[in-house]
């Protein structure tokens, strides 16, 4: 009995210990939680937050944003461009390593580091490889379409040749699709890279439990430091988790059991934010909020390929605009997480945005177009169906409500996203809710919508709009590297989708974050992306 007692309390003693390890070590470790599924951690294929934001941890490209959307060095210390815009010359760190992994086992052991290597030019020319390769099928292999050709003149000097000028070309350059990955562990894991990512970012792989646990630890090889000279990351881990639904990992932020959750779900945005859009005072001890412009436009778009009388009918298209309050909309649908899009498509926070004259709420004018496209076309009652999916069904019943007031009877039909998606893509709804997020911060990635050359489902015009001035201006808006005067060009472009209306702007999208009391350092940017490499923790 003694002894049964005594391994007890070992036990126990072992626990303790361990426990109190844990708890010391907290402050080490960043979590969050992801409730959509992360399907890989090749670069590849990081298409969504979902992807880009534990790919920003592990990988790093050429250049890189600040939170401003600047374009900063990242392994490229600096770069050149010819006078005609075509040819970018970029030179490489010479202390930038791969994560340490067995898949270096051979060069390793003629490496200063054993099990890794130094990045050199050459990887990019792989990396970038990989992305138009059609065996790869990477989703990001669009990014190329606009160069002609790429090379390694040398270990550190990397020289891309375009097509024909893009101005927002570094933009580009700064998403995860062009990360750089090393030739041996893609070919030694094969089909298995994307759950045994090798990069060279703060943090590398430690483990993965698909759908439960994710774990990153601290590189320490990293290669930036902060501005006191001190080596990035300052944290010692990330913890990814994968609850399923918002309500449960709002729980556990309560809780203190992760360390900061984004955006507002209508599960709990009651609860943590006042109508005002203030973080409610029983909170104030647990976290605070950070909130900023997010590059991201709602909207409702009109299937212009269509026959149907209502959506070809420019006067009703504008009659809709005006024909709901977008400010009230968002105070009480959004507790005022987000800003009426009452100015054009391009949203706050993304250069090119200007305070065009939009549409507000007019109803009377409303009326009064309405009345004109009964006039003009003899229909008595107007009728329209929009297409949405559950998530968006409080803000498509709003407009519904505030439409059938003056006369435009509307049918809401929510289906799965999956299936909204396809169906928008292929022309099968009148009118769908959609939103588009910035893949690089340029308002020509938001003009591009409209571009007639674009339709889909072979580009992202779905609305099938077409206008002559539109696409000239889109045209000579890419030969232009001065921002100033293609912001010009973009304004006006944005002014002649305001006056056709093959869209409805809803509202420009917020960033919001919630974050508990002990972190500092996480800032927020205009595309929500997710960087931890100057993240602090208290004990």
């Amino acid at each position: 009995m003694l002894r049964f007692l005594t391994i007890i309390t070992i036990f126990l003693t072992i626990l303790s210990c361990n426990n109190k390890e844990e708890t010391d070590r907290d402050h080490l470790v960043f979590r969050y939680n992801e409730h959509g599924n992360i399907p890989t951690l090749d670069p590849a294929f990081a298409r969504n937050p979902q992807a880009i934001w534990p790919d920003n941890q592990l990988y790093n490209g050429l250049v890189q944003l600040d939170d401003s959307l600047n374009i900063k060095p990242d392994i490229a210390k600096s770069w050149e461009i010819n006078d005609t815009a075509f040819t970018y010359t970029f030179y490489l760190r010479d202390d930038v390593f791969f994560h340490q992994n067995k898949a270096f086992a051979q060069e390793g052991l003629h490496s200063p580091t054993r099990y890794t290597r130094k990045v050199v030019a050459q990887d990019f020319v792989y990396s970038f490889d990989r992305l138009i390769d059609e065996k790869v099928a990477s989703s990001g292999s669009w990014v190329m379409n606009y160069v002609k050709s790429y090379k390694a003149e040398n270990d550190h000097t990397f020289v891309i040749e375009l097509k024909q000028p893009f101005p927002a070309f570094l933009g580009l350059l700064s998403m995860r699709y062009c990360s750089v990955v090393p030739k041996e562990a893609v070919e030694y894991y094969g089909n298995e890279f994307r759950r045994n990512p090798v990069g060279t970012g703060p943090f590398q792989f430690k483990m993965w439990e698909e759908n439960v646990k994710l774990v990153f630890r601290r590189n320490p090889l990293y290669f930036e430091r902060d501005e006191n000279g001190e080596k990035l990351p300052y944290l010692e881990a990330v913890a990814i988790t994968f609850l399923p639904d918002k309500q449960s990992e709002f729980l556990q932020f309560a809780q203190g059991k992760l360390d900061f959750i984004s955006g507002l779900d209508g599960s709990y945005k009651d609860e943590l934010l006042t109508t005002r859009g203030k973080l409610q005072p029983k909170y104030n001890d647990l976290a605070y909020m950070i909130t900023g412009p997010y590059l991201n436009t709602e909207y409702l778009g009109f299937f212009l390929g269509t026959n149907t009388p209502e959506i070809q009918s420019k006067t009703l298209r504008q009659a809709i605009n005006y024909g709901f309050d977008r400010q009230k909309m968002v105070t009480y649908l959004r507790n005022g997480m987000g800003i009426p899009a009452i100015h054009g498509f391009i949203p706050k926070g993304l250069p090119g945005y200007a305070e065009i004259d939009g549409y507000t709420y007019q109803p009377e004018k409303a009326k009064q177009l309405i009345a004109q496209y009964k006039a003009e076309t003899g229909d008595t009652k107007p009728e329209i169906i929009i297409g949405t999916n559950s998530q968006y069904l409080d803000l498509c019943e709003y407009v519904q409500r505030e439409l059938e007031k003056l006369g435009i009877a509307v049918t809401i039909d929510v289906m799965p996203p999956s299936t909204l998606r396809q169906m928008k893509s292929s022309g099968e709804l009148d009118i769908f809710r959609a939103s588009w997020i910035a893949d690089y911060p340029d308002a020509q990635n938001y003009l591009s919508l409209f571009y007639s050359p674009n339709f889909a489902p072979n580009g992202p015009n779905y609305m099938h709009f077409k206008n002559q001035s539109f696409d000239s201006l889109y045209v000579k808006s890419l030969t232009i590297s001065n921002i100033e005067k293609r912001k010009m060009l973009y304004k006006k472009m944005d002014s002649i989708i305001i006056e056709e209306a093959p869209i409805v702007p809803l509202f420009y999208d917020m960033a919001v974050r919630f974050v508990n009391k002990k972190v500092s350092g996480l800032g927020i940017n205009p595309q929500n992306f997710l960087v931890l490499k100057k993240v602090k923790k208290e004990r």
